[in-house]
């Protein structure tokens, strides 16, 4: 009797970098964690709270070890396949939080190499799209894969609603791109990974 085969779960390390807490990039990443639960079979997103880390200042590291909530954010970057970052656009960049969380993670020895990534944006006008790219040039340097297509940026703002007034995702067009590009990141993981 031949086993039954058995699909591999990819863990997804989920940022936002906005702190707001009505923010509609965390919306992006509750609707992720959602739709990874109800409809992308192997993948479990675990959303990464930024916000306790301290700007980075190598006068915290001591003898080789990291400041305990430092240690324990690059933790949970290691032992990720993969990453799905969410972020608005802050004059044409990323966010000061996510950069800060970013260059914390790349400290020697650097836990983002290696791993498969997406980003998924939201705000105004171009939806955060310049900021990605930003993040994709860190991303080279950094060896972190980013899955090319599809792209998502989305205007916040546009009709109909995007967004109801929690900050939560409500646009089913919206819902149905942000899955696809949950596949992706799927497919892109397990292609890196050999499996």
């Amino acid at each position: 009797m031949e086993a039954a085969a058995v699909n591999p779960v990819i863990k997804v390390a989920a940022l936002c970098g906005s702190l707001r807490k009505g923010s509609f990039n965390r919306g992006l990443l509750r609707s992720a964690i959602q739709l990874s639960k109800e409809s992308v079979n192997g993948m479990e997103i675990e959303y990464i709270d930024i916000s306790p880390l301290p700007m980075l200042n190598t006068d915290l590291e001591v003898s080789g070890t990291f400041p305990p909530v430092v240690e324990a954010f690059r933790q949970k970057i290691l032992q990720a396949d993969s990453v799905l970052f969410a972020s608005p656009e802050y004059n044409y960049s990323v966010t000061g939080p996510l950069k800060n969380a970013i260059d914390w993670a790349s400290r020697p020895p650097n836990c983002w190499a290696d791993k498969a990534a997406a980003i998924v944006s939201t705000g105004g006008g171009l939806g955060g799209g310049r900021a990605q790219y930003h993040l994709r040039q860190i991303g080279v340097y950094l060896d972190l894969h980013f899955i090319n297509k599809p792209e998502f940026y989305l205007n916040a703002f546009a009709t109909p609603a995007k967004f109801d007034s929690d900050g939560n995702l409500i646009d089913p067009p919206s819902k149905e791109k942000l899955k696809e590009v949950l596949l992706s990141l799927l497919a892109f993981t397990l292609r890196l990974k050999g499996q």
